[in-house]
């Protein structure tokens, strides 16, 4: 605290701050801006390149806990959050240009799989996952994940130096290996054991752009149908009624627009990266009850390469309905010149922190890929490829357009 405060001193950082003016060419407004129907923003978008790049290079001038840490703390309005929980430390870090992002420090190392005996919510939450799911809901063209980057973060300089959050202060410590480390304030899961470190001050973290705010682009938090039972033993209805479907179509909104067929989107897309923990989903309302759903929170994915959780397909196996551009985008992703785990390693070489995943995780891609075609192709036999396959009115980007977009 003492080295915080003559920091600050320095630099003058007591006086009053001048205002800063708000620049319409910033990176992180025109992202705000390109969202729309169809997604956080468009196909080969040069904002989000220009997002990315400024999140991993501009300096950070604060830095501050998420409104999760601020909840168990009772310093912020619980009712807007959906889940508080301070298993996964995560910072909201802020930039020039009004530039904010939620940092996620490295707790697992890459070829670390998840124990067999975890429950998936109590799972670590990995940053690499975080960064790998915005480059597969690209390559999937679904565009419902915020831009995310992976960053070295000097925790003293770009972290401690910077709060003005005297809790933050608090929890920073230098280890016995003289490594500056810190740890989260909140119920469990909060003791220096479970504290990330810097080598010595240096940590990798993935670095996610923050959505507009809720005042501006009011969003609703939906628990999600196929939810699973957060306790040891329980089991949802899902969980053992293979007609669960059946209710759920005759619930509003799932009972007559495309929100089914969105979230047998999500439920691809968890499978793939292997997220079992999608308890809620979020909407922006302005779209209606046919907007498209916000992937978020994905650092629970990527765990075991080795595993297969076929119950995450649920809601496609038991409801049998796919759009149509999701599966052709599929299709083409199954094929030899396309493959998914080809387009995963060549985006993901464009991070930072590249390698961001080990080779046997892109390879279950691949395999989980054809897993899902499977499925489809099961559910096309017993009902035919009218009833299973829904037109929808969004032309699909061929991959040679991803090609070309990460070849710029």
């Amino acid at each position: 605290s003492r080295r915080h405060k003559l920091y600050r001193e320095e630099l003058n950082l007591t006086s009053p701050a001048a205002p800063l003016p708000l620049r319409p060419e910033a990176s992180w407004l025109q992202f705000h801006l390109g969202i729309n129907r169809d997604g956080l923003y468009p196909r080969s978008s040069p904002t989000v390149t220009r997002l990315l790049r400024d999140m991993q290079e501009f300096p950070t001038i604060s830095a501050d806990y998420s409104q999760d840490e601020k909840a168990l703390l009772g310093a912020c309005d619980c009712s807007q959050i959906v889940k508080p929980s301070g298993v996964h430390l995560k910072l909201v870090l802020r930039f020039q240009d009004f530039g904010k992002a939620m940092f996620k420090p490295m707790r697992q190392k890459r070829e670390e799989e998840t124990p067999e005996d975890f429950f998936y919510f109590v799972d670590f939450q990995r940053h690499n996952a975080e960064i790998a799911a915005f480059h597969l809901d690209r390559i999937l063209d679904f565009r419902r994940v915020p831009p995310t980057v992976g960053r070295l973060i000097n925790v003293t300089k770009e972290i401690l130096e910077v709060t003005k959050n005297e809790v933050l202060q608090s929890v920073f410590f230098v280890s016995p290996a003289s490594n500056v480390c810190f740890f989260a304030k909140c119920p469990y899961m909060c003791k220096t054991e479970y504290a990330v470190c810097g080598n010595p001050h240096l940590l990798e973290g993935s670095l996610s752009a923050f959505l507009p705010s809720l005042n501006l682009a009011p969003r609703l938090s939906i628990p999600n149908p196929w939810i699973r039972s957060y306790s040891f033993d329980g089991k949802e209805e899902w969980e053992v009624n293979p007609l669960y479907c059946n209710t759920v179509r005759e619930i509003y909104p799932y009972s007559n627009s495309n929100r089914l067929l969105n979230i047998v989107d999500m439920a691809i897309f968890d499978f793939l990266i292997g997220n079992m923990d999608r308890h809620h989903y979020e909407m922006f309302t302005k779209f209606g009850d046919d907007g498209f759903l916000l992937h978020l929170d994905n650092a629970r994915g990527f765990g075991r390469h080795s595993h297969d959780e076929i119950s995450i397909l649920a809601p496609l196996s038991q409801c049998c309905i796919i759009k149509r551009t999701t599966l052709l985008r599929l299709r083409l992703l199954a094929e030899p010149e396309y493959q998914l785990s080809d387009m995963m390693r060549e985006s993901l070489l464009q991070d930072p922190l590249a390698p961001v995943l080990t080779e046997p995780h892109l390879l279950a891609l691949d395999r989980r890929l054809q897993l899902i075609l499977d499925a489809v192709r099961k559910c096309i036999d017993t009902f035919g490829e009218a009833t299973v396959v829904a037109n929808d009115t969004t032309e699909p980007q061929s991959p040679e357009g991803h090609r070309a977009e990460l070849d710029t």
